[in-house]
């Protein structure tokens, strides 16, 4: 179960790919949307394989009271979403939930160091423009991607940076340098990331290592990326012996749920453990796919986020939540 969010039925106004797997989608909603933090995400509520299930898209560009973009990587270990987002076609009607943030950025510092991996450009955009706008303050986007005719919003940003925006493509070799990144900013800057879990990592590391304020990295990440291949695997319930299996395109939270064993959850995207549930045992491996627990805490495997992290095998868990006997 989530915490309460406000719901808003949305039309597809219209559709573009912006790169070869990814596609923006613009979303006109029914009424004005309020104004919401730059950065922010909307919950889309899908059906998938006949399940209702829900998506978190970031937002693309600007504040627009009368319509909402976001961008979906067709990807090829989809839980059927980027599927389903990608079936879409103009008129179709969708619930959508209010926007919302995560980042929490500081807007009073004078040197911003942007970072994005892939689709993990989509958040930045509408920062990037922001502080663009802004007297006197030093941006730069750090931007990683595949090859260069895979990165979305490349024109765009290259007219709104110029030489402010620094791609590191992959076939270039030019792959980003963490450490010299950090080292080469002033004391004051503050570095804003959204990518996937490996690069968040590295990140993190790299500014915990330079000395940096834990708080001067905020981030998002991809609830999808893991280190670990997405399989089917296994749940067992302490004391019933219950088994559930999750499906390679469900969330263990999902078959949780399903299953009677409600977990209370808020995010479902790795970043505010809510949802959090005790971890018994361990027959295989686990893939912590969550940014709320720290290093150590994944290695000790004491606990697991159902949202976003699965498992190779069997993990045995705790929900806390017993179903009434009926």
């Amino acid at each position: 179960m989530r915490f309460a969010e406000h719901w808003m039925g949305c039309t597809v106004a219209a559709l573009r790919d912006v790169a070869p797997s990814i596609r923006e989608i613009t979303l006109s909603p029914d009424a004005p949307v309020a104004p919401y933090p730059l950065g922010s995400h909307v919950n889309v509520g899908l059906l998938i394989d006949g399940q209702p299930q829900t998506r978190s898209y970031s937002l693309v560009g600007e504040r627009q009271p009368d319509r909402l973009r976001i961008a979906v990587r067709l990807a090829p270990d989809s839980r059927g979403g980027s599927r389903a987002m990608w079936n879409l076609q103009p008129g179709a009607r969708l619930e959508v939930s209010s926007p919302s943030s995560l980042f929490e950025i500081d807007w009073t510092r004078n040197t911003y160091c942007l970072i994005a991996g892939g689709i993990g450009i989509t958040p930045i955009t509408g920062i990037a423009g922001a502080l663009k706008q802004r007297e006197g303050i030093d941006v730069r986007l750090h931007y990683a991607v595949k090859s260069r005719a895979e990165a979305a919003y490349l024109e765009e940003l290259s007219e709104l940076l110029d030489d402010r925006l620094i791609v590191h493509a992959s076939d270039e070799t030019a792959r980003l340098d963490f450490a010299a990144t950090f080292a080469a900013l002033p004391a004051d800057a503050i570095a804003i990331l959204c990518g996937p879990m490996r690069m968040l990592e590295a990140a993190r590391r790299a500014w915990n290592d330079a000395g940096r304020a834990p708080t001067d990295l905020r981030y998002e990440t991809f609830g999808s990326s893991g280190l670990l291949p997405t399989a089917e695997f296994r749940v067992r319930l302490k004391d019933s012996g219950a088994e559930i299996v999750v499906p390679q395109n469900r969330s263990m939270l999902a078959a949780l749920n399903d299953a009677g064993y409600e977990v209370m959850s808020d995010c479902e995207r790795g970043e505010c453990g809510v949802c959090a549930i005790d971890v018994i045992a361990i027959d295989g491996e686990i893939d912590h796919r969550d940014v709320f627990f720290s290093d150590h805490q994944k290695q000790e495997n004491a606990k697991i986020c159902p949202c976003v992290s699965r498992a190779i095998g069997t993990v045995t868990v705790d929900t806390l939540y017993r179903p009434d006997a009926i």
